[in-house]
């Protein structure tokens, strides 16, 4: 397998029975959903530095538990990359030049409009997660019931937002 550069660095071996080219395009896939996971494990602690107003103390303390076990899904997910050959790249100037969407942009600010930009946030990793697992279908049933599982976890994790921001009719603020 080629080592064209650092992230792309695949060995010369892959889980037995998987060929070589669905071992690059399973860590091509896992590689994106590391480094949106790293960069959703930063954004929530972020958010837990900076949130302030009402029910402050409720969203400070929800979100430390959603960053360990995001904590935990990256690194699974970074040890199934090197399981396959990949090499698991998570240094920060590398997450930043992977990722293909801005910087969060709130600082300092009041709960309900973290809980709105977060909600935007999981909006966009739970819709690649469930990419991902339509592409891990075909080439790696291990990776795509990794994903599954996380997604899960996710997803609750964004109930646990939106509880915060619906009304009692079910409609989200904004």
């Amino acid at each position: 397998m080629s080592n064209n550069n650092e992230a792309n660095k695949i060995a010369e071996f892959t889980a037995p029975g998987m060929n070589e080219e669905s071992a690059k395009n399973t860590i091509a896939t896992l590689d994106n959903r590391m480094v949106a996971l790293l960069d959703l494990q930063l954004t929530l602690k972020h958010i837990h530095w900076n949130v302030v107003g009402a029910n402050f103390i409720g969203v400070h303390e929800m979100l430390d538990p959603q960053v360990e076990v995001i904590r935990a899904m990256t690194d699974t997910i970074a040890e199934r990359i090197a399981t396959l050959g990949g090499v698991p790249v998570g240094t920060p100037k590398s997450i930043v030049d992977r990722r293909s969407w801005h910087d969060y942009s709130l600082g300092k600010g009041l709960v309900k409009d973290h809980l709105v930009a977060l909600d935007k946030v999981y909006n966009g990793i739970n819709g690649d997660h469930r990419s991902a697992i339509g592409k891990l279908s075909e080439l790696d049933p291990v990776s795509e019931d990794m994903l599954i599982s996380q997604l899960a976890d996710l997803e609750q994790f964004q109930w646990f937002v939106r509880a915060h921001l619906e009304s009692s009719t079910g409609k989200l603020s904004s």
